[in-house]
């Protein structure tokens, strides 16, 4: 029963969508969200404790591992996070969605 408890109060990961432009923050490199890779070994796990992002990153030729921690979330100037092939109003709930996971500070306007 205190187990159970203790599960309810844990919120439940928020996956970043595919297609949501990002920032990897050491390395300052913006791309796109393609999907999860689960990793077996090594640092860096996204909060489900077993995977990381996929990020595309225009220029190279594979794709980037990153876990969430490292990734910023790229906006237009009214603040809508940037999803590709995305209606406004789809991209304003995946907004609200975020901020309700991730401090503001992980929210950048787009260059």
């Amino acid at each position: 029963m205190k187990d159970e408890k203790a599960a309810q109060a844990v919120a439940p990961w928020i996956r970043i969508p595919n297609g949501t432009r990002v920032r990897h923050r050491p390395e300052g490199k913006d791309g796109v969200v393609d999907g999860l890779t689960e990793i077996v070994t090594g640092p860096g796990r996204n909060p489900d404790g077993r995977s990381q992002y996929r990020i595309d990153v225009a220029g190279e030729p594979a794709m980037q591992l990153a876990a969430e921690d490292e990734l910023l979330l790229l906006t237009d100037k009214s603040g809508l996070v940037l999803i590709l092939r995305q209606q406004e109003g789809y991209r304003r709930q995946i907004t609200d969605r975020l901020h309700a996971t991730f401090t503001a500070d992980r929210f950048v306007v787009a260059k």
